[in-house]
């Protein structure tokens, strides 16, 4: 396993180009599944989970191959194409590294009229079941059966049929249970409504490629989803949206350096209340380009500097728009230098706090009380030896890292990995004192 070591202290310079999104690149992976022909993804990141459904994909018969993108020419484009479709099995040691792997389930019932899949893995980020997208798929008809940890679901006739489904849970709506009935919808007899529905921008992009293979959905975005069913799906073309969360990151990393970055390819109109929370801080993001003059706003440029004192406040995660829990713990690595008291209060997962105590150990002031997490900001954070202990913790620990003096070593980044292209490249071409070493190597050198 690997660990990054970093210096801190230096402020963030230069400019970075948000990737394709994470989270809206899985589903639109398995979407290939829906049909035999060939489906094309650009800007798809280069990461540990992208690889791990590829191979995934590959078991149950769907085929990659990389193909030249003249528009990115240092990232190929993926084109997928199911060649066969024997195997419905998503198994265990496949699917145990993300959660995301779920998302076949949809797919391969739908197109196949039966689908066994390994319950989820994942991030330790406390219990996130899959019951809402088992009742979502029983509303349309599927039977669904438990066993040896497989979800296995059957299309009685092999095909399921148009139905009302609500998908409200008691942490709100859920993304990828919505993904899961809206591409199972896609190919059921009659019409589908989707109550409760995510209206997160992944689920917008998931739509519009469906609705590039043929599909008739509404309302995406909203939270009330409608899909007709259609006999069949084609192949597509489409470019995935920028990656929120990985633009969010950057953003709380220059402010907490007190940098000065420019962020291409971001995506301003989905960070509507992340940016508003980060002026609140004292934070400016300025758009480079008035997004009003044919500038697409989710493939925006803006300047991100922090010109005065960090200012604490109050915010709760929510479902978009409100503030994404996956920019909370990056966000209380930005308060810590705060002056003042701030309070995050934390509803869509609320054991998600596996940083708390590895951010005390450089010097945070952190109280924990259930599901809310109050900040004393201090002068300043102090390097130490830290546990990465999932995605996005790993990636609040490289922000107080890069904020705090003296250096930091943080274990186990194979974390970051999942969700950040070469974030060590990409934070050292703006200045950043930051490398990657083998933990072996740092045993040997102690």
């Amino acid at each position: 396993m690997d660990a990054f070591v970093i210096n801190g202290g230096r402020p963030l310079r230069g400019r970075v180009r948000i990737n394709g999104s994470k989270n809206a690149a899985l589903p639109l992976m398995a979407s290939a599944l829906l049909t035999d022909d060939p489906i094309t993804l650009r800007d798809v990141p280069d990461l540990a989970d992208i690889r791990n459904m590829t191979r995934l994909l590959a078991e149950l018969g769907c085929e990659t191959a990389e193909l030249d993108d003249p528009g990115l020419p240092d990232r190929p484009a993926l084109e997928l194409r199911t060649r066969h479709e024997i195997e419905s099995h998503a198994r265990y040691d496949l699917v145990r590294t993300m959660r995301a792997s779920i998302c076949v389930l949809g797919p391969l019932l739908a197109r196949r009229g039966s689908a066994r899949v390994s319950m989820p893995g994942g991030c330790a980020i406390g219990p996130r079941p899959v019951d809402l997208h088992l009742k979502g798929l029983e509303a349309l008809g599927a039977r669904i059966t438990l066993d040896g940890g497989d979800i296995i679901a059957t299309a009685p006739g092999g095909r399921l049929t148009g139905a009302p489904v609500f998908m409200g849970g008691a942490f709100g709506s859920t993304v990828l249970g919505t993904a899961n009935i809206m591409s199972a919808a896609s190919l059921a007899r009659g019409t589908t409504i989707i109550e409760a529905a995510a209206c997160e921008p992944e689920i917008v992009d998931l739509a519009c490629l469906l609705g590039k293979m043929g599909a008739h959905i509404e309302g995406a975005g909203s939270p009330r989803i409608i899909v007709h069913g259609v006999e069949r799906l084609t192949g597509a073309d489409h470019t995935i949206i920028p990656d929120r969360i990985e633009a969010g990151t950057y953003m709380c990393a220059a402010a907490a350096t007190q940098g000065d970055i420019t962020i291409t390819n971001c995506p301003l109109d989905a960070l509507m209340a992340v940016t508003t929370t980060l002026h609140a801080i004292g934070v400016v993001v300025e758009p480079l380009e008035p997004l009003q003059g044919g500038i697409d706003p989710m493939r925006a440029a803006a300047r991100i500097t922090c010109p005065g004192p960090l200012t604490p406040v109050e915010i709760t995660t929510q479902p978009h728009p409100g503030y994404p829990t996956d920019l909370q713990a990056q966000l209380m690595a930005l308060l810590c230098r705060a002056g003042g008291i701030s309070v995050i209060t934390e509803k869509i997962f609320p054991d998600r706090f596996l940083h708390v105590p590895e951010l005390a150990r450089m010097g945070a002031q952190l109280y924990r009380r259930g599901s809310t997490v109050i900040v004393h900001g201090v002068d300043s954070l102090s390097g130490a030896p830290v546990m990465a202990s999932d995605l996005r913790a790993s990636a609040s620990l490289v922000i107080a890292a890069l904020a705090a003096t003296g250096t930091t070593t943080i274990n186990r980044v194979y974390h970051l990995d999942r969700g950040y292209e070469r974030m060590e490249h990409r934070l050292a071409a703006m200045g950043a004192s930051i490398e990657r070493v083998a933990e072996e190597e740092l045993a040997a050198t102690a």
